[in-house]
Order: C-alpha cells, then structure tokens, then sequence
C-alpha cells in the first residue's frame, strides 16, 4: 500500500493521475464481513494463501473474481515446493489458469532454492512445456543468494560444552543474548520449538522486563503475532523470541541482530532466519549461534562452512500425493461435468503431477465414486462415475466437504485457549496439556501468565494472572531432522579434522577458516579426539562404527555411530529393532538421532557386534521397513493425516469442527475397514507376522508418507 500511495502522488504530480487500486488480504482468519466485500467488489491485488485460493476456486463468487486473473506471484516457493502443500498449490494454479480468460503469468520468488531448475519447472507446470532437463518457457533470474554477512558462533566464557545443555550453560547463553540485545536496537531470537520459545521468552523476561519482550509461534492467535510483530516494528520491545513463524518475509521493520538457539539443522532455514536483520538494500546481515552441546558445536561449524562456500539444500519435491489428488479431483467436479481424460490431462499439467501412473488416478476416482470402504456403503463417495460415457460429476455435498476441509496442513489436535471475560482467542495448546491441566493452573501462552477457570471440549478458559509463577505448555511435533547436504558436511568436518590431528595447532586452525573462534575450535579438535581415544576411528558417512558396552544398571547398550542425519537413522533403527524382534522374539528400544542410533539390548541377546552390519542388505531393507512402519505409531497417525487430505475424514461437519477424539475412533474405523489386517489380532497373524498391505490408494500413500 505504501509504494501504491507514493507511485499515485507521482502519477497526480505528473498531471496523469491513477485511477482506483484497491488491494484486499484473503486468509483463514478474514472476517466474513470482508470476505463478501471482496466477492461484491473484487481487489486489483490480491494477496492470500494455497488454502484461500483453493476455496475461492471451489466457489461461484471467487471464480467470477478469478476469471480476470493477469498475473499470479508465489512467493517464497522453497517454503511449500516439497511438501504437499506444494503439490495442493501446483494443483490450484493449473485449475485458476484453465479458469481464467487469458494466459496467466506466473512469478516465483525464493532466496534459497536448490536445483533453481527445478523450481522453475514446478512454476510452470504445463503451462511451460517442460521436461525434466530444462527449466521449460521461463526465464530465471538467478542473482544468487549469497551475500555478505557478519555470522558467528558465540561459545560460553569459561565453560566447556558437554553431552547435554546444563542450566549453568542455558544461564550463560541468556546472558550472553542479554547482553547482546543491550548492544542493539532490535533483536530477533530463534529457537527450534514452540515451548522452548515460550520458555526463553520468559527467562530473557526476567533479565530484560516483560515490557522489552515478545513471544511468536504459530499456536498463538493471529492477533497476538500481529500484536508482536507491531511492537517489534514500532520499537517498542527490544526482543522478540519465535520459531518457524517469523523466519519467511514476514515486515517486522528493520532488525539489527538474529540470534540463534540451538542448531536448525538446515542451510536454507539458517539464511532465512539470519537474512531477517539487515533487511534493505546495502544492509548487511547479522547472525549469532549459540550451540548447546557438542554435537551442535560441530554441526554449526559445518554449518558455517556451508555458507561460506555457498552449499544450500536440494528440494526434493514428492511425486504425484494421491490424497491431495483426490480433495482437487472432488474440487474440480463441484464446479463443473468433467471427461475423465480431461480431468487426468488437467491433474498431470501439474508439475509434481507430470508422472502420475493412469490407473492411480482411475483408483483416485473409483474410491470418490464408491467411497473410501467399498463395505460401508456410500459414505465418503463424492463422485457420480458414468462408466459408459467415461465422465464425473459432483454429488450432493462435495461442495461443502471440499470447501470446509480443503487444504494440505494436518491436522493438529489442539484446545483453543479463550480469555475471559471478553471471549478473545489467545492460541492453542496441544490436547493432553489440556486434559492434564486444571481449573486453578497457570501456563504461559504468547509470554503472558494465564490461569486456568475451567477445561471443556476442545476450549480451555482462561484470566490473566499477571505476577504468578506459570508452567510452560507442551505440543507435539516431528522435530526437523538434519539435511542430507548439512549432514555431509559434518561428516567432512570430522574427516578433515581426523586428518590432521597428528599435529593438533594446524587442525585447530583448520577449523578457524570456517569463522569459528580460537575457543570453539579448539573444543571441535578435542571432541573428535576424545572421540576416535575411545572408538579407535572417526565415524564418518563413509565409516560407521558399531559400539557394544554395559551401562550403569548392567545393561547392554548397542550404539552405531553414523552422521547421516536422523531421518535415514529413524528408518535403520526402526528396521534394525524389527530384525532383533523377529530374530530373539523381543520387543527392544531404540531411539534415533542425526548422529546415529541408540538400541538397549537384553542379557539374552548374543552375537558378534560386528554382525549388526549383515542385518539389513538393499534387497530386504524396504521390504522389513514397510513391516516395521505398519506397526509403528507413525502409521496410524499418518492414515489419519491422508484420510484427511482424501476428504474420506471430515475434520468440519455441520459447520462444526469434528472433537479429535471422534477423528481418531472414525479414523480407526475406517482402517479396519480398508485394512482388516493391520486390525487384527496378533495371535492370528500368519507366521513370520508378515502383514500384507492392500493395493488401496490411501494406504498407498500412508506408506509412501511413512
């Protein structure tokens, strides 16, 4: 609106004034009021979400204001390109251009994309005629993202950095980002969580006053981030401490600092968030890390490297998602009679749809014409299939269905937190803080002490409680495991140190080139020798090392030490655990990190440690995964999640949101009707315990999830 308002006092000045240019913002959070003014009075500009232009695609009113489309701008494409959301997008925009009058140009904006090629690609979709190889009709503008930036490692002033973060570190880390925000006018503090934002937020509280202090994440209300983001940009706090939320191009005025809390795992995450200061043309960003253990030490050096030599992470963008496939396929139909051929032509001019097999998409519309559980009669089918003439069309209540739970954003079974006496949302909590709280409690939400007066379905009702010492709340959520690219380069970093550490000064520094301290690395020359004392090698990508040993309760605990990152040993575990199952008829645990993988083995369990290695080869290693994932917890929640996004579950019936626990029966339900076996009794497995999945398009792509 600012430069509209300037380029019109040129225009005026210039004797050409401009006529009217009126700019509307359509979100989930849009009053009604609002939305109906857009539909009467339809924006030049208009500036919304995947999930709002879905719906406007899926109604009369939107379409009749998206018909004169000229030109339509993704921004931040590496933040949705290779998740779903993504898919549901390219999707929408294939739909919006069949719909509009004219061609649409199409715009992609992004800082930190890999392959850029790719990006292009799945920008154009159809539209560009592109295969695999080129970047098809559109020009890429590739300035490159690197620039100059002052970045840092703070380490802890006499202080070693051990296994775990001890409260002595996490006091002198707060006192370091305290003294910092002192030494700047505007600071942004990242953190990984949304507890832990809530719990630093409260502590930097009580050093710099809650009035210098503001907290930001996405299980808070849309007006209490906008109520942050207008203090941090007029001024008046000095501090603002938040998550994922902030770190896209969110205007939060000018920042000086970006500290950041722990390691984020990711490239790309890690220049989004530290571009967040210094954000103007010449401005030159300002980042501090503040590693908690060890193992983060290391991997923020690498971290370090990889922005020095320019290394970004690759989008890996999913092939053809059959449940997004399905909820577009209902959209499309509500609007108009399709032709099969037609509709399968429109779904694979996506680009992530480019591959889609033609008997996926014919098992995608038969399950919408029959219903998700042939058995159960119609419920769930949204199609009428004419099998002779090859068309579909909508039933009855597609509309409502599609419109009401479009969108690719599991679902998240949180109780919404309503102040009283005025009825304002402050946010959400997740569903077991709640049922675990009482009337009586205190948590903080949004850096504000909240009492608790009383818990109903799905609502936790609550007063200010200005001055009591409050818990912090909990939610649930897949921690971002490290990037293959990230995990490398800590393997490199390893290696190369291991090299040189016959002479410990040149490998001290050789770890100063990255732009670490004297400090820190010095503490990243004595772990990896500490390190290699007592395994005898550097693990590394390319040299595992299988450790055995008795802990203090007399158990035996197996390590295998591999930097490969936590999402390939979250799989090798999982697979791992499988095969001991199987082999010794014993349930074991196991955990997973991005370093490698913790199993605590029984006394009767037995074998050459070197063994470990022959338990999984390539030929059997998907196929006892798959086994593995079927009855694991990550299986029944991911079903949820795609019977969701296929419309076979409806999150919103009635104009009323499903309760969670209602979801979850009904999602239950529906497994056991598609999938008997995954169901059934243990005692009646058929020997082996093999489960054999059924060739149904969501279990399909609950597996693939998995």
């Amino acid at each position: 609106i600012a430069p509209l308002n300037e380029i019109r006092a040129a225009a005026e000045e210039a004797g050409t004034p401009l006529p009217e240019i009126r700019v509307a913002v359509r979100t989930g959070d849009t009053p009604q009021k609002e939305r109906a003014l857009h539909a009467r009075k339809p924006p030049h500009v208009l500036i919304t979400t995947p999930e709002s232009l879905f719906i406007l695609l899926t109604s009369e009113r939107g379409r009749n204001a998206l018909k004169s489309a000229k030109s339509l701008i993704l921004d931040e494409l590496h933040a949705v390109a290779p998740n779903k959301r993504g898919s549901h997008l390219a999707l929408s925009v294939e739909r919006l251009q069949r719909l509009a009058e004219g061609p649409v140009t199409r715009i992609g904006l992004s800082a930190t994309q890999k392959p850029i090629e790719e990006v292009a690609r799945f920008l154009t979709g159809g539209a560009g005629g592109s295969d695999d190889n080129g970047s098809g009709d559109c020009a890429v503008v590739n300035v490159g993202h690197r620039r100059a930036m002052d970045v840092a490692i703070e380490m802890p002033a006499d202080y070693e950095l051990g296994p775990i973060a001890t409260h002595e570190m996490w006091a002198q880390t707060l006192d370091r980002v305290t003294e910092l925000v002192g030494e700047h006018e505007t600071t942004l503090v990242f953190v990984n969580t949304r507890r832990l934002v809530e719990r630093v937020a409260h502590l930097l509280s009580d050093r710099l006053g809650e009035e210098n202090v503001a907290a930001h994440h996405g299980s808070l209300s849309r007006e209490t981030r906008q109520d942050a983001e207008r203090r941090l940009k007029d001024g008046r706090v000095k501090v603002c401490v938040a998550s994922a939320s902030l770190e896209l191009g969110i205007d939060v005025g000018d920042v000086d600092l970006v500290c950041q809390i722990a390691s984020p795992h990711n490239i790309g995450v890690a220049l989004q968030r530290v571009g967040r200061s210094g954000h103007f043309l010449g401005g030159v960003p300002k980042g501090r890390f503040f590693p908690l253990t060890r193992d983060e030490l290391v991997e923020t050096v690498a971290l370090l490297r990889c922005i020095r030599s320019g290394e970004l992470d690759a989008l890996h963008i999913p092939p053809w998602p059959l449940d997004t496939l399905a909820q577009q396929i209902v959209a499309a139909c509500v609007m108009e009679d399709w032709a099969e051929d037609d509709l399968y032509d429109l779904m694979r001019s996506a680009y992530p749809y480019r591959g889609l097999p033609r008997e996926r998409f014919d098992d995608v519309v038969g399950m919408l014409a029959e219903g998700a559980a042939g058995r159960w009669g119609r419920g769930g089918a949204y199609l009428h299939r004419d099998g002779v003439n090859r068309r579909v069309k909508a039933r009855r209540g597609a509309r409502i269905a599609a419109v009401s739970n479009g969108g690719a954003i599991p679902d998240a079974a949180d109780y919404r937190v309503i102040a009283e006496p005025d009825g304002g949302m402050v946010g959400t909590v997740h569903e077991d803080f709640a049922i675990e709280s009482m009337a009586g409690d205190i948590f903080l939400l949004g850096n504000t002490p909240w009492k608790i007066r009383r818990v109903e379905q799905g609502v936790v009702r609550v007063e200010e409680a200005q001055g009591s010492p409050p818990t912090i709340p909990f939610w649930l959520g897949e921690a971002p495991g490290r990037t293959a690219e990230l995990s490398r380069e800590v393997s490199a970093l390893r290696r190369e140190v291991d090299e040189r550490l016959h002479a410990r000064d040149t490998a001290i520094a050789f770890v100063m080139e990255s732009g670490a301290s004297r400090e820190a690395a010095q503490q990243v020359v004595a772990y990896v020798e500490e390190g290699k004392r007592v395994l005898g090698v550097v693990p590394t990508a390319e040299k595992l090392v299988a450790e055995r040993f008795f802990d203090e309760a007399g158990g035996m605990q197996l390590v295998v030490h591999a930097p490969l990152g936590s999402r390939l040993n979250r799989a090798w575990g999982l697979a791992l655990r499988k095969r001991f199952c199987a082999g010794f008829n014993f349930e074991l645990q196991a955990a997973a990190t991005d370093e490698g993988i913790n199993i605590s083995l029984g006394p009767q369990h037995s074998f050459p440690v070197e063994d470990v290695f022959g338990y999984l080869n390539s030929a059997t290693a998907e196929d006892i995964l798959t086994q593995a994932a079927l009855q694991s917890p990550v299986f029944p929640l991911r079903w949820r999640w795609t019977a969701s996004r296929a419309l076979a579950l409806l999150r919103q019936a009635g104009g009323k949101r499903v309760p969670a626990p209602i979801q979850r029966m009904r999602s239950d339900d529906l497994l056991a009707a598609v999938f008997p076996a995954a169901a059934a009794c243990q005692d009646n497995l058929p020997p082996g315990g093999r489960i054999e999945p059924p060739d149904h398009p969501l279990v399909f792509e609950t597996l693939r999830d998995c």
